[in-house]
């Protein structure tokens, strides 16, 4: 049986910025964003295009870059709940970027999906399925972050396996499994992920975990 590859998809520049006393200049992130190319990183995250003036620099300086081998993504979220997609500005903005990766993050806990986005499970997945799709059409590969999975797992399996459902019926290439309140353990994780496979069994899929 021939080995599957691995693929590192690092996420210093967004995820590591979040750390207590951890910032980044736009410079910096250039500058690492260079040394994780040349340490042979596949993807990275270069953070949210529009969030905040230093994300705007980055990607407007990143097109200049010349990786060798990683792949760059810009970050964001699905389209807003009863919003065409095409209407998005965020959505809109993750294009202007111009990173030939897209990672968008959708909600997988039917308690999130109800409470903090106020609406309905099938919005849900019209939302992470749209976006997807039309990220796809516009010619980027898209990464679905699947924010909550485990917790949303434990909470409804069936509603958390049809929310990342949406993101490979919408072409996403590879499903990653948010573990983001980082209390799952390790036991935990190895079965959830074995029914994602069984389930999903056509799309390459990861992990981010916390330990916090």
């Amino acid at each position: 049986m021939s080995a599957k590859p691995v693929f590192l998809y690092d996420t210093t520049l967004r995820d590591g910025t979040q750390g207590e006393g951890f910032q980044l200049s736009g410079l910096d992130k250039l500058r690492i964003a260079q040394h994780l190319d040349a340490f042979g990183v596949d993807y990275i995250e270069g953070g949210w295009p529009g969030s905040n003036p230093k994300d705007i620099e980055f990607f407007q300086e990143a097109k200049k870059l010349d990786l060798k081998h990683a792949k760059l993504a810009a970050f964001g979220s699905t389209r807003r709940a009863n919003t065409p997609v095409e209407e998005d500005p965020q959505v809109a903005l993750l294009l202007a970027a111009e990173t030939p990766v897209v990672t968008i993050f959708g909600k997988s806990w039917e308690m999130q999906v109800t409470e903090v986005l106020r609406t309905t499970v099938e919005e849900n997945r019209a939302m992470i399925r749209d976006t997807v799709a039309y990220l796809v059409k516009h010619g980027r590969e898209v990464v679905y972050d699947a924010e909550h999975f485990f917790d949303g797992y434990k909470d409804s399996p069936e509603h958390a396996l049809a929310a990342i459902e949406a993101a490979a019926e919408g072409g996403a290439s590879c499903l990653v499994l948010c573990d983001t309140n980082g209390g799952t353990l390790p036991d935990e994780i190895g079965e959830i992920c074995a029914a994602v496979k069984t389930r999903i069994p056509g799309t390459p899929f990861g992990i981010h975990t916390h330990n916090d």
